[in-house]
């Protein structure tokens, strides 16, 4: 059984990524959590520490390679209302 995050564990963390010089961004977007929003090249990660003590994790890759100006309109298609 894994023990649950605490504070302590969300500081730890922070302190590594400032060890490490990445940079991160704090934001709560989900009640009862805190997201570390973290950007490092081709990844993103997001990182919510619960107030469960339960520990989320989410990486987002990069497809790679540049996409011209007519990529940006394909961005629209797809997610506008």
């Amino acid at each position: 059984m894994t023990t649950p995050a605490t504070i302590d564990d969300l500081v730890r963390f922070l302190d590594r990524l400032k060890a490490a010089n990445i940079h991160y961004a704090l934001s709560d977007p989900t009640t009862g959590a805190i997201m570390v929003e973290v950007a490092v090249p081709g990844e993103r990660w997001e990182i919510e520490f619960h107030a469960n003590g339960t520990i989320g994790v989410e990486i987002f890759m990069s497809e790679g390679g540049i996409q011209g100006s007519d990529r940006l309109d394909s961005l629209f298609e797809r997610f506008s209302d």
